[in-house]
């Protein structure tokens, strides 16, 4: 990776709980080389052990309480102001656990990120892992796409594969997912930086080109 000579991109991340995501992004970004930085990490829980992480890399932090509100269009509208007040090119979900409106999600359009644990578009929602085995899955694993309004439905930039072994429950499957998580969330955000990425017409561009299938990590080169 060779140092930009352009700012950074500018990255705001929205976390509800512990931010292992948000660490490996904290980690990437604190290479000089790496071509985004996070700016701000913002959620809407006073309590999510991520924003401490925040705190010990020198990260501003906010608290949108959405138990504050009432109703999710005004949380969706402070917590909108929140982020804008950091001017972000990208807003990336690292374990935010609340469903945004439409309003919301077609403001960033183009520009808001999520990691989810499943080979999507399979096991979209919540018990990834428990479904998965419920379902004999020989493979599983994690994927990084854009945000629309439909829940875990936006298009896939990025997969990394997890093979299911003999004996797996869903703490040991998503223990394993979780490591390929935290690679290819800062690759696809390095992608995003770089202008390598984009979303144009509900279809995923990789270096001008349209994704017919999202690239597997591990599998291809990049």
């Amino acid at each position: 990776m060779t140092e930009s000579p352009v700012e950074p991109t500018r990255v705001v991340a929205l976390i509800s709980g512990r931010g292992s995501n948000l660490q490996a992004l904290i980690d990437a970004s604190s290479d000089r080389r790496f071509p985004a930085r996070i700016v701000a990490v913002i959620s809407n829980r006073a309590d999510a052990a991520g924003l401490e992480r925040a705190r010990q890399a020198k990260i501003d932090t906010a608290v949108v309480d959405h138990k504050a509100f009432q109703d999710r269009t005004k949380f969706d509208q402070a917590l909108l102001k929140t982020i804008d007040g950091y001017c972000p090119d990208l807003v990336v979900l690292a374990g935010f656990m609340r469903i945004l409106s439409n309003d919301f999600v077609d403001h960033y359009a183009g520009r808001m990120l999520n990691i989810h644990p499943s080979l999507l578009p399979k096991f979209r929602g919540l018990h990834t892992h428990e479904r998965a085995l419920e379902a004999g899955e020989s493979v599983s694993g994690a994927s990084v796409h854009f945000v629309t309004s439909e829940l875990d439905g936006g298009p896939v930039i990025l997969q990394a594969q997890v093979p299911v072994q003999a004996g797996d429950t869903p703490d040991t499957l998503a223990a394993r997912i979780l490591e390929q998580e935290h690679r290819i969330y800062p690759l696809a955000v390095q992608w995003f930086a770089t202008q390598r990425l984009e979303l144009q017409a509900g279809k995923v561009l990789l270096d001008g080109l349209s994704l017919v299938t999202p690239p597997v990590f591990g599998n291809q080169e990049f």
